[in-house]
């Protein structure tokens, strides 16, 4: 198996793990184990969460840090991208192109800032202006209750 060097820029982005923080690995943890609770125990979400799963299996892909996926649609209706004040920009930018692209079924994208504690959050259809919040109207509940 070959391993490009370390110095590669291209290969050392957050959203491919190379870089992953252990605060930034505790909020992914956090959250899929919350949601994960209702998916798999409670039975009260019908979306269920993968980390840093990929959205397409059949080529390469965008990894989202957490996926929330509709087994019977093999869609992704909700991401959560976790990160901090200084990647804000790129998360976001990564969420808007993912949603307005329409290639995946994604119909909410959340911004998580481990730092802060803020959300932010971007529908399909809102034309690039996102909204702080953590509460999902596709699953009708708060986000920002597992983290």
């Amino acid at each position: 198996m070959y391993f490009p060097p370390l110095s590669a820029p291209s290969l050392l982005h957050e959203e491919q793990g190379v870089w992953a923080p252990a605060a930034h690995q505790r909020a992914i943890a956090k959250l899929t184990m919350g949601l994960g609770v209702l998916y798999y125990r409670e039975k009260t979400i019908r979306l269920e969460p993968l980390p840093e799963t990929m959205l397409d299996e059949g080529k390469a892909s965008p990894v989202p840090d957490v996926s929330l996926c509709d087994n019977e649609t093999d869609q992704t209706p909700v991401i959560i991208e976790v990160g901090h004040s200084k990647g804000l920009k790129e998360d976001l930018q990564k969420v808007i192109q993912l949603i307005d692209s329409d290639l995946y079924g994604i119909r909410e994208g959340f911004i998580y800032d481990y730092k802060t504690g803020h959300w932010l959050r971007y529908r399909f259809g809102d034309q690039g202006l996102s909204e702080p919040g953590s509460f999902s109207e596709v699953l009708g509940l708060d986000l920002g209750q597992f983290v």
